[in-house]
């Protein structure tokens, strides 16, 4: 019997989807790793400022007009268009 492929699978279209247990992991090893190279008070800098980096990039990089609002509420309006 010949086999199909899903609709949604192109060929030569592979994605490695990884086990949610190997996600929590690797991302606990890296947290870990940067506590013991920088510290705890470097380390929750650093991790405050990717949250940050995270919700803005969420928030206002996912709709063009909103990054121009805010390109406006900080420079004066008109001011690189």
């Amino acid at each position: 019997m010949n086999r199909q492929e899903p609709p949604n699978k192109q060929k030569g279209e592979e994605r490695f989807i990884a086990s949610p247990g190997l996600t929590g992991a690797l991302i606990a090893f890296v947290f870990s790793l940067l506590w013991m190279i920088f510290g705890f008070w470097k380390f929750l800098v650093i991790l405050l400022l990717t949250i940050i980096g995270y919700y803005v990039g969420f928030r206002y990089f996912s709709d063009r007009e909103s990054i121009k609002k805010l390109i406006d509420k900080i420079l004066p309006p008109g001011m690189f268009r």
